[in-house]
């Protein structure tokens, strides 16, 4: 039988479905691959592996694109590690730097500036641009709120603009994907979440950063239908968008 090719985030909001996968019958099953998320998106829309964990944002480029799993990458309400971190208040940012890590990060900034906190404003992809604000994501912002003057965490900012939970990340295939390897697949997801206390006891200390509260309070992981009407929702925001790089 042909492995089935699957690219996950290295960030630790993965690190209990990396557990679970790796701690069941499934991980022989499987080629697994480890990825920032934006080269996780690129291989799936590729086709250099069947499934990824992949920012929400870039599904509409992936050919036969279908959601695989029960589980995700989401939040309702504050993340704690989405952020947009600025020298200025939000209504009086001109300039921001993305990150080349995450579409859906970058989109998402997009979109609450134009729709939540109605701005116009240049952004940039130059890692050395001075800008009055830039969007950070994953373990590079932990501990790192207090380190600037304004501190966006997306998630917040999303629900206030919308009421709606998010999904960050989604395990997408870009072709069927057979019900029986779907409910293997489920299974080591939900298993790698039932360990979460020994994930934790894995992970190195993160100063000025409450990784239980992350991994168990922060981040949520179930696909909800609120969530997928979120989604829904955040891809019309996209196309609003005028000359967006997705």
């Amino acid at each position: 039988m042909n492995k089935i090719k699957i690219s996950a985030v290295a960030y630790t909001n993965t690190k209990a479905f990396i557990y679970g996968l790796k701690h069941s019958d499934i991980i022989n099953k499987i080629d697994l691959s480890l990825d920032i998320p934006s080269d996780c998106a690129a291989k799936v829309i590729n086709d250099q592996v069947d499934i990824g964990l992949m920012p929400v944002a870039a599904i509409p480029l992936v050919p036969n694109a279908n959601i695989v799993a029960d589980y995700c990458i989401g939040s309702d309400g504050g993340v704690n590690s989405v952020f947009i971190f600025s020298n200025v208040p939000a209504h009086e940012i001109k300039t921001v730097r993305l990150d080349a890590h995450s579409r859906t990060s970058n989109n998402l900034a997009k979109v609450l500036l134009k729709f939540h906190w109605k701005k116009e404003v240049e952004f940039t992809t130059d890692p050395d641009a001075k800008t009055d604000a830039f969007v950070l994501i994953g373990d590079r912002t932990f501990g790192k709120k207090n380190d600037f003057a304004y501190a966006y965490d997306m998630g917040e900012e999303w629900k206030n603009l919308t009421g709606l939970p998010f999904m960050y990340a989604a395990w997408v295939a870009n072709k069927k994907i057979s019900d029986e390897f779907k409910a293997e697949f489920n299974a080591a997801l939900k298993l790698g979440l039932d360990h979460r206390k020994e994930v934790l006891a894995e992970l190195p200390e993160s100063p000025n950063f409450d990784l239980e509260d992350y991994l168990y309070h922060k981040l949520q992981f179930e696909v909800t239908e609120d969530r997928k009407k979120a989604l829904n929702l955040f891809l019309g925001y996209i196309d609003e968008l005028e000359n967006v790089s997705i």
